[in-house]
């Protein structure tokens, strides 16, 4: 079956599963807002938790309620099925999404340098894409980094018969490599980098996709458009409090760390947690960017490698995913 035909399944079944809107989820009745984020929460989280402690989301009328999440395509399906208000979701889980049918657009991806990446232990000595050859890489099918993989190969002048490929759960991943089962591991370097590193002791490099001639945007702002239409509003103020919290976290991001270990749970070790928020700052704040803000262009080559590499079907125009006008630059 293919990749759009399996999200598109599995979002119906959990929109049959799950009914209606709980509690106002969708539409931030009375301020109550919930952000359902990709994964249990971990370094490039600190920013919300921050924003939260510093008051940010109540100046703008929000009471905020964070819930931790399961994988950003779960995230997206929660969003479409009126189970939470905003989703912080990969951008390439919401594009498939979307494509499929799923009531929802972006009103900004934060991480304007996607995270994807293939991750390695330091000692193998890995440069470039071809020091791959030979390699075995632990992926997990499903996922926009394993369906991309053979275009990016493919970009760096490499085939399939190269590497070998072997399939595992994104649990088994880290373990995958750490037990030398694998050669590298297909991966967001700033998450679980900083995680093998604090498990094994042994430096991990990586090659990030957008290093190496494949740039998809990151992880974002995902909303139900029945939301943009009824409390367009609420999200205005939503965005401008997650960008002053970007923002004050690239400042001082031990403050941000600190928040976040005082606030949320089954967080990662603070050393961890630290690094993982130090490697994320630059993808959203980096070279100029402005947090939320994004440029038509770098959407337009997002939908373009999902096209070519990962079966995105549906319109290629931006706008049918994503609405510029909340962006607070």
């Amino acid at each position: 079956m293919k990749l759009r035909a399996i999200v598109a399944v599995v979002a119906m079944a959990f929109v049959v599963g799950c009914g209606g809107d709980e509690g106002g989820a969708t539409s931030g009745e009375g301020g109550n807002v919930t952000l359902t984020l990709n994964w249990i929460p971990y370094g490039e989280h600190a920013p919300f938790y921050y924003g939260q402690q510093q008051g940010f989301y109540e100046d703008e009328g929000i009471k905020l309620k964070i819930r931790p999440g399961n994988g950003s395509s779960r995230t997206v399906e929660q969003v479409a099925a009126g189970q939470t208000t905003v989703g912080w979701a990969d951008t390439p889980a919401m594009l498939l999404g979307a494509s499929n049918g799923m009531p929802i657009k972006s009103i900004g991806a934060f991480m304007q340098k996607g995270p994807s990446s293939i991750e390695y232990f330091a000692e193998q000595g890995i440069q470039a894409p071809e020091d791959l050859k030979g390699k075995t890489v632990a992926g997990t099918p499903g996922d926009a980094m394993y369906a991309s993989f053979p275009g990016w190969l493919e970009a760096n002048g490499l085939s399939q018969d190269d590497v070998k490929v072997v399939n595992v759960d994104p649990a088994g991943k880290l373990a995958a490599l750490i037990e030398g089962k694998a050669d590298a591991i297909m991966g967001f370097f700033h998450d679980q980098g900083p995680t093998i590193e604090n498990q094994s002791g042994e430096q991990v490099d990586a090659l990030m996709y957008s290093d190496w001639g494949m740039n998809l945007l990151g992880t974002g702002l995902v909303v139900n458009e029945s939301t943009i239409e009824s409390n367009p509003d609420m999200l205005k103020g939503f965005v401008r409090a997650t960008a002053k919290s970007w923002q004050a976290a690239s400042e001082n991001p031990e403050a941000a760390a600190d928040a976040m270990a005082s606030m949320a749970e089954q967080e990662p070790p603070k050393e961890v947690l630290v690094k993982q928020l130090e490697l994320t700052l630059p993808m959203v704040v980096g070279d100029g960017m402005t947090p939320g803000v994004n440029e038509e262009a770098a959407w337009q080559e997002t939908i373009k490698l999902m096209t070519d590499h990962v079966e995105l079907d549906g319109p290629a125009e931006p706008a049918e995913y994503w609405d510029a006008s909340f962006a607070t630059g």
